[in-house]
């Protein structure tokens, strides 16, 4: 015979009844606890996840950036730098021209993305506490200098503390060239390592930074450039500042703040963060489930006393709240140890790390968490809900079992 079926009709059916409903209640108790614990843990490391992608992207990508529609490169000009300026918020721009170029150290060779950018770059502080060797400069002493990503300096075994070998630079110029001389197929410049930055695998990966006059001299891109970026003093919210600027450029230009230039990222944390919500909301409610058997039991044991209370004159609808009510305790029970359950995994993980992200080369040690009282609130809710959809059954058939033969 099955187990649990056993052991639940020798409860049943003996003198213990009273005993085996508290114990469903318990069992509902403690797995609505656990589950509420889950959901707040959960929700709270998609919160940290989401905080640490916006640091590392804000440090490396600007507030606002400027780019077309459809094209690659636009024509920039004095007028168009000084009519944005203008714009009430901005405080630095950025001229940008950024493409796939090849590059030479010593033996070594990689593909990377060639970012060249004007000197008000580094007024803009976005690398500053990012450089892992080297310096952070572009131009000294009229000697240009290359920082690249620690996954470049990696793949090329570049040393930024000598001066022999030069980083060499090539750019396809056009494929369809004739002629027997391979050199007319590319330029060539060479340019001096000075730094190093590590951000994130993606970029330390991929990136090279240049000064703008060597990217514009290599790339033949004379005024054009691929973007321009905006630094904003803070003074107006980020949202009237793009506005500003979006009048500025026209409807040809995007202008789009750091989150809309990684869109499709936030947007995927923000699907996966749903439906594993969804997944621990079935979860709390199969746990409720409990309720729901234990108030049916619970119905069953006390005919009597239904009845009693009819007979002194009780409406169907105080009988009804009854139940409603011992399901609401049980519920909020399991929902506040849950939460404060969850609340303080949570601090003890933001406080000591409890839980390690498991690779050697991650960007943190251990799993970001930030709690958020919406979560906590929108998961009591949830409880709620829950707890009136299980009990209503139970409660409506307490306030109809009410029969005088029981007295």
């Amino acid at each position: 015979m099955n187990l649990p079926l056993f052991i639940a009709r020798r409860y049943f059916f003996s003198g213990r009844k009273k005993n085996f409903i508290n114990l469903i209640s318990i069992l509902s108790i403690v797995g609505i606890a656990f589950s509420t614990a889950a959901l707040v843990i959960v929700l709270s490391v998609f919160n940290g996840l989401e905080d640490l992608l916006k640091s590392l992207y804000t440090s490396f990508d600007p507030e606002l950036k400027i780019e077309l529609k459809k094209g690659k490169s636009f024509e920039v000009d004095e007028a168009l730098i000084q009519r944005l300026k203008q714009v009430p918020g901005v405080d630095i721009i950025t001229e940008v021209i950024e493409d796939y170029a090849y590059v030479r150290y010593r033996d070594a060779d990689i593909v990377v993305t060639l970012k060249g950018v004007s000197e008000s770059f580094l007024k803009q502080h976005r690398l500053d506490n990012s450089m892992v060797d080297g310096k952070l400069l572009l131009n000294q002493n009229n000697i240009d200098y290359a920082v690249v990503g620690r996954g470049v300096q990696y793949a090329l075994s570049l040393s930024v503390n000598e001066s022999i070998h030069p980083l060499q630079v090539f750019y396809i110029k056009n494929l369809k060239t004739s002629g027997l001389d391979p050199s007319q197929l590319y330029t060539r410049r060479v340019i001096q390592p000075g730094g190093v930055f590590s951000i994130e695998k993606n970029y330390d990966d991929n990136y090279i930074f240049v000064p703008l006059h060597f990217a514009q001299d290599l790339l033949n891109y004379g005024n054009k450039r691929t973007s321009l970026e905006i630094k904003t003093t803070g003074n107006l919210s980020l949202k009237e500042t793009q506005a500003g600027v979006a009048k500025v450029v026209g409807e040809n230009f995007l202008v789009l703040t750091n989150q809309e230039q990684h869109a499709d990222l936030y947007r995927l944390l923000k699907i996966e963060k749903l439906f594993t919500f969804i997944a621990l909301t079935l979860l709390i409610l199969v746990a409720s489930i409990n309720i729901f058997f234990s108030l049916m039991m619970l119905v069953l044991d006390k005919k009597k006393d239904i009845s009693v209370l009819f007979a002194m004159g009780s409406s169907t609808r105080l009988i009804r709240n009854i139940f409603l009510s011992e399901g609401a305790l049980i519920a909020f029970a399991g929902a506040f140890a849950g939460l404060l359950l969850g609340g303080i995994i949570c601090w003890l993980q933001d406080s000591f790390g409890l839980v390690g992200m498991g690779m050697e080369n991650a960007i943190v040690s251990s799993y970001p968490v930030k709690m958020k009282l919406t979560d906590f609130v929108l998961t009591a809710l949830v409880i709620v809900l829950i707890t009136v959809l299980v009990s209503f059954y139970p409660a409506r058939q307490a306030a109809r079992s009410y029969a005088i033969q029981k007295l």
